[in-house]
């Protein structure tokens, strides 16, 4: 990953929202699925307004990261199940403490000069593909995202534009098109991971060190 530091990259917003909804497509009821399943876990959490937010906290990182897991997968042209959605949560520790932490230090950002916290909600961009395609432990992954990102950071803001845009029309639309337009925005920034750092993609489904 330093190479892509030093010599840089280029960003194809076009090619990456094309390549998200061609993966969305191949298993589109998979993901149409999840984001259902998602969707009644928050509205079950919301119900509990300490504990939900606490537990909420707690699963949105591995759960998130089953888009990420799917999406390499299909780039990979391997088989995937509907269990493959849940297996971000074998790397529970580092993904929740790597959402935690990095959702803190953009709120503090926000907080104190608006600006820094821009700054790191886009350069945290690649945290949860790093943690599950590297087997990075959070705080590496945060650093080597911030350092990637940085690199192209105004490139990645334009896309990270486009692709809140895109789930702002499924809004629009009863809320229903959030089913389509989510995975296929998530997987367009997993299908940018892929462009700019690369998936290797977990031979196994277990992190090799946390």
């Amino acid at each position: 990953m330093e190479s892509i530091i030093q010599q840089g990259y280029s960003v194809k917003i076009g090619d990456y929202i094309s390549r998200g909804w061609e993966t969305t497509r191949q298993n589109l009821g998979g993901f149409i699925g999840f984001v259902v399943i998602l969707v009644l876990i928050n509205i079950g959490l919301a119900f509990l307004p300490v504990l939900g937010t606490i537990a909420s906290t707690v699963i949105s990182g591995p759960l998130n990261a089953g888009f990420f897991f799917v999406a390499f997968k299909i780039f990979k042209r391997q088989t995937t199940t509907f269990e493959d959605f849940f297996k971000g949560f074998n790397y529970f520790l580092p993904l929740f403490l790597g959402t935690l932490i990095s959702n803190i230090f953009v709120v503090l950002g926000l907080v104190c000069l608006i600006i820094p916290g821009i700054y790191l909600g886009v350069a945290y961009f690649f945290i949860i593909p790093l943690i599950l395609d590297k087997k990075m432990d959070f705080w590496p992954a945060m650093e080597a995202s911030r350092k990637i990102v940085t690199k192209e950071w105004f490139s990645i803001f334009g896309l990270a534009i486009v692709l809140g845009l895109i789930n702002f029309v499924g809004a629009l639309l009863l809320g229903v098109g959030l089913l389509f337009t989510i995975p296929i925005t998530i997987c367009a920034v997993a299908a940018a991971y892929d462009d700019i750092i690369g998936v290797a993609l977990p031979t196994t489904d277990t992190p090799t060190s946390l």
